[in-house]
């Protein structure tokens, strides 16, 4: 498993960046949405209460992927592979999503993200193992 910790400073407070979050998820996913077989389709959208993070809100969600494929592409490809699902757990400030791709069974991209009010100063936001952290050359 390969690890990457990104740090990207905000010009907004965390609560700001939330509410901004938010709204772009939902307009994102009304402009990509523009009938049957497009945009984004929600299989799951609930509260949950013991799981990353805490108490939190679960989606799970399809991206249908196909109208951003080269029509001569898209034709070759099964239709496993015009999709990529997502799933989130959002316990705001931490978030964790994962992407997968039914085509591909065995490869996922795990993202966790802590938002947290500083300039990306914080040492260790993950809390990670000294097996998990990266070893300098």
């Amino acid at each position: 498993m390969l690890i990457k910790e990104y740090r990207i400073p905000m010009p907004l407070s965390v609560e700001e960046y939330r509410i901004a979050q938010l709204y772009m998820i939902q307009k994102k996913s009304r402009e990509e949405t523009c009938g049957e077989g497009s945009g984004v389709e929600i299989l799951e959208n609930r509260p949950y209460a013991d799981g990353p993070g805490g108490e939190g809100q679960y989606t799970h969600k399809v991206y249908h992927i196909g109208q951003h494929i080269p029509g001569w592409f898209r034709s070759i490809l099964p239709k496993a592979a015009l999709r990529v699902e997502e799933e989130s757990w959002n316990a705001y400030p931490y978030t964790r999503t994962r992407y997968t791709c039914p085509f591909v069974e065995k490869f996922s991209i795990d993202i966790e993200t802590h938002y947290k009010p500083d300039t990306g100063t914080k040492e260790d936001v993950f809390n990670l193992s000294s097996s998990e952290k990266p070893r300098e050359p």
